[in-house]
């Protein structure tokens, strides 16, 4: 299960207006990658395949491909505010490591490609 804070839902819904083709949803997943082995992926896609899992969080429709669907369950995504900007926050209960940055992750059972840090 992959949970989507009400403030995250909100910001998300607020960009997917934004978009020009209103049949984009939310596409989560994760790819070899990054300081730790794997990165997260969040964004708008419109284009689906047989290997996805559909989510529906807050009325809008989550995508998540077969393949990152271990390495995300229990995920949390929240939007935090500070002083003039805000963005994203990804709690993942599978990473037993991660990168500085928070984009990247290593889980118990899979180390992923780890690639070094552009600093």
């Amino acid at each position: 299960m992959i949970t989507i804070s009400d403030l995250a839902a909100q910001k998300i819904k607020e960009m997917l207006e934004q978009e020009e083709n209103q049949n984009m949803f939310l596409r989560l997943g994760v790819r070899p990658g990054g300081c730790s082995g794997y990165s997260y992926g969040m964004g708008f896609d419109d284009e689906e395949t047989s290997e996805d899992v559909h989510l529906e969080s807050h009325g809008m429709k989550v995508v998540v491909d077969k393949e990152s669907i271990p390495h995300l369950a229990g995920l949390e995504i929240d939007y935090k505010e500070s002083g003039m900007s805000g963005g994203f926050t990804i709690e993942n209960p599978n990473a037993i490591a991660t990168c500085g940055c928070g984009s990247s992750f290593r889980t118990a059972t899979a180390a992923g490609k780890a690639e070094k840090c552009d600093d």
